[in-house]
């Protein structure tokens, strides 16, 4: 790729970042703080999505991350510190996939520590103001002259609303100056109102005495909301921490220094400084720092922690090794093919990021309420103000400040807005863990819809390494003859069938001749010219089409079919002389993957270029009763859309190559790759190895992900729709129920940290209903 053709990315001190970023279609992630709630991520996505060259933008509350879409020209990190500031929050930088730690972790860490730091200032404080407004209560407060009492209640609650609240008011004040309001403007006006009220009942009571009221002091009141939403906030960045677990876990698996062989000595360096081509010792127990190829030595790696297999993979010369992976017994000596951003795991991280930093179509929902939610509730809070001030017999201004607060503070966007990333962040998580990696929110809705799957045959249902099991001549021509014609011609093919008869005929000691004119036709198979002479290697339909009669074969070919075996035809010139007949085994646990599925309820077929009594035979061997045989690749999706047509939603299953348009037309596309040699820019959701039970375990991910969105949605909804009437006061006339700004700040509190709580519940619910897990190896 040629730099003209990338975009680069500068960080705001104007140093080149490290990433290249394609310029079509190009995805690039951020790191943003001081985000707080749902009408923040709705803040920064508009001020981002202005920017020049930017398409679109999807901000998550639960990361602290932006993905941008972005098209053509410099996407300036200048100018997305500038928006970002002037919007109130702040630019942290480009993310970098091939970085060993997150730099919003550290961010979140100091940010956490100061979050506990200030809520037990705020609760001694308030502690000590609650003793204090108890008044005759408490022994010896009575004995405090009233002056005195009311100066130390102002000199505790000032620090307690304004320094250990300052975010709050800073958060408000940022909102006002952009003309806008978030959770901060609920929290600062709801505190600032009762502390407020109570300095003037304080300073003026002539004024309320005047007036024939007897305010209450609600200091406490106002110094209690603050450390009891402070605490709400901190308990709930200690639980997103942990949704973040798994990029962390991810990260972490890459060294820091890599042990290169230059000119024959060893020497340590950071894996920032290797380049592809340079060779590294990787002594036993080690980590891979790069990808690369094995030129010497012999050992078993442990690649679980990429692929989810839990048994080691030997490797020996020419073997492929993968960055983050762990040498076993045996030191080896690898060459670097791909360093840095470019290595398998850094691809990991960077489309686990982007799912997790992607938005579920079922969010939308939060996303137009969370647009007006705040607006709302403050008109609610003045209108409940004016009704218990003005309207209610008895004016009572405390009371109409009691639920002017409490409406304000009860009120949670916060939920809404951590309802659905939360639950998308540990359920693309959980899967990349597990060897599934799920590119996308909108897949992961996707696939709990999902009653109909499809699978390929070759490379996919089964090994995708066929042998080759028999060899027939017709009279006048010996197996061995005709095993020649064919892996000759076979020798200049890529397909499976063709290597594997090339690969029989050499261990069988025959030679090859050299190949003219060759030409493949997809789906069919191969002709050219061998010593002079045509040679055609294929299926029936090839050498009907040049009308090559194999009448004479067909009976043979019949019992082989019946056998599961696929028939390879060898023709020379116009007459058939011999065909060959190849096995490919299913995969293991291909029928244990096909009963978990119809368990869930899903209609499995197999679509599949072979003829249809092999593809019949496959298919009972694995379970599967639906099958379509025959089909030209670029067909495929043909039979994936009629299947939409009749009302299915559909997934189909290949290894993203010669299946890739039937990957596309269905639903949810799922390319499975031999350990992590995965063709993972295919489809919609990579399988990191080739276990086919791992297609049931992510519609069962998926199903678990929507029912805790679904549950948590719920919960923010339901819970503001009940609290902000109880807060106004609708129960009071009845049952004499009066909701104290304290309750209502807990209450809050408690909605934000439920709703990251129930998200996280999801890894022990996972792990209960993991069909693999529940089936054993054997």
């Amino acid at each position: 790729m040629s730099s003209s053709d990338n975009v680069r990315i500068q960080d705001p001190e104007g140093h080149e970042d490290s990433g290249v970023v394609p310029r079509a279609g190009a995805k690039t992630i951020v790191s943003i703080g001081g985000m707080s709630c749902a009408a923040c991520v709705r803040r920064v996505e508009n001020v981002l999505r202005d920017l020049p060259g930017v398409s679109d933008v999807a901000v998550n509350l639960a990361t602290g991350k932006a993905v941008l879409m972005h098209e053509d020209g410099i996407l300036d990190a200048k100018a997305i510190d500038r928006v970002l500031s002037e919007a109130g929050y702040e630019f942290l930088g480009v993310v970098d996939e091939g970085r060993r730690h997150d730099p919003l972790e550290a961010r979140r860490r100091q940010e956490t520590a100061d979050l506990k730091h200030r809520v037990v200032v705020g609760c001694v404080l308030s502690a000590l103001v609650m003793i204090l407004s108890m008044g005759s209560h408490v022994p010896g407060v009575d004995r405090i002259p009233p002056s005195m009492l009311q100066g130390l209640l102002i000199l505790l609650t000032t620090p307690a609303v304004f320094w250990v609240g300052s975010r709050f008011f800073e958060g408000a004040w940022k909102a006002l100056r952009q003309k806008t309001s978030d959770m901060n403007t609920l929290v600062a006006v709801g505190a600032l109102s009762a502390y407020g009220y109570s300095v003037a009942a304080v300073a003026a009571p002539s004024f309320f005495a005047r007036s024939g009221l007897h305010p209450h002091l609600y200091f406490d009141g106002a110094a209690m909301i603050v450390a009891l939403v402070l605490l709400g906030r901190y308990l709930e960045a200690r639980a997103r921490g942990k949704t973040s677990m798994a990029i962390q876990r991810l990260m972490e698996l890459r060294p820091t220094t890599a042990c290169v062989l230059r000119n024959g000595v060893e020497k340590v360096v950071p894996v920032e400084v290797v380049e592809p081509g340079d060779l590294l010792r990787i002594r036993p127990g080690e980590r891979l720092p790069v990808d690369g190829e094995v030129v010497d030595g012999t050992s078993a790696v442990d690649e679980s922690m990429l692929t989810g297999e839990s048994l080691p993979v030997d490797k020996m010369p020419g073997a492929r090794v993968f960055a983050g992976t762990v040498n076993g017994f045996g030191a080896l000596v690898v060459r670097a093919t791909r360093v840095g951003s470019d290595t398998s795991l850094a691809r990991i991280i960077r489309l686990v990021e982007e799912a997790q930093g992607s938005k579920a179509p079922i969010q939308r929902l939060a996303d137009r309420v969370a647009a007006v939610f705040v607006p709302l509730v403050i008109g609610i809070a003045v209108v409940t103000f004016g009704v218990w001030a003005f309207v209610v017999p008895g004016l009572d201004w405390g009371r109409a400040v009691l639920t002017f607060v409490s409406v304000l503070i009860i009120a949670c966007p916060c939920a809404m807005g951590l309802a659905t990333p939360t639950a998308v962040m540990v359920g693309t998580g959980l899967g990349a863990e597990a060897g599934i990696l799920i590119k996308s929110g909108e897949t992961l809705e996707k696939a709990h819809k999902v009653n109909a799957v499809f699978f390929d045959k070759t490379g996919t249902l089964t090994l995708g390494h066929p042998v080759v099991t028999d060899v027939k001549a017709v009279p006048g021509m010996s197996p061995r003859d005709v095993l020649q014609l064919a892996a000759s011609l076979e020798a200049a093919s890529e397909h499976p069938l063709g290597r594997a008869i090339v690969e029989h005929a050499r261990a069988e000691g025959v030679s090859l001749d050299a190949v003219q004119g060759f030409e493949a036709f997809s789906g069919l198979g191969a002709r050219g010219r061998v010593g002079g002479v045509v040679v055609m290697v294929g299926n029936g339909r090839l050498l009907h089409e040049w009308n090559v009669d194999v009448q004479a074969l067909e009976t043979p070919a019949k019992a082989w079919v019946q056998e599961g075996k696929t028939v390879v035809y060898v023709a020379r010139g116009t007459a058939a002389v011999g065909m060959v007949a190849l096995r490919d085994n299913p995969r293991a646990h291909a029928r244990e993957a096909v009963e978990a599925l119809k368990g869930l309820g899903v209609r499995v077929g197999l679509i599949t270029g072979d003829n249809a009594a092999t593809a019949r035979a496959v298919a009972s061997l694995v379970g599967i009763d639906h099958v379509v045989a025959e089909v030209l690749p670029e067909h495929k999706a043909d039979v994936v859309r009629e299947a939409q047509r009749h009302g299915h939603v559909t997934a189909m299953v290949g290894d993203g190559i010669n299946d890739a348009p039937a990957l596309a037309a269905a639903d949810v596309g799922v390319a499975m790759g031999s350990g992590t040699d995965v063709a993972v820019e295919a489809g919609d959701i990579a399988l990191m190895r080739p276990d086919l039970r791992l297609v049931a375990e992510a519609m069962v991910l998926s199903r678990l992900t929507l029912k805790t969105i679904r549950q948590n949605l719920f919960w923010a909804f339901f819970y503001n729709c009940a609290g902000i009437p109880v807060a106004a006061g609708v129960l009071y006339p009845v049952f004499g129920l009066m909701l104290n700004p304290m309750v209502a700040a807990a209450a809050m509190a408690f909605s934000s940290v439920s709703v990251v709580s129930n998200a996280l519940r999801l890894r022990r619910v996972w792990q209960k209903r993991r069909p693999s897990v529940a089936m054993p190896d054997t």
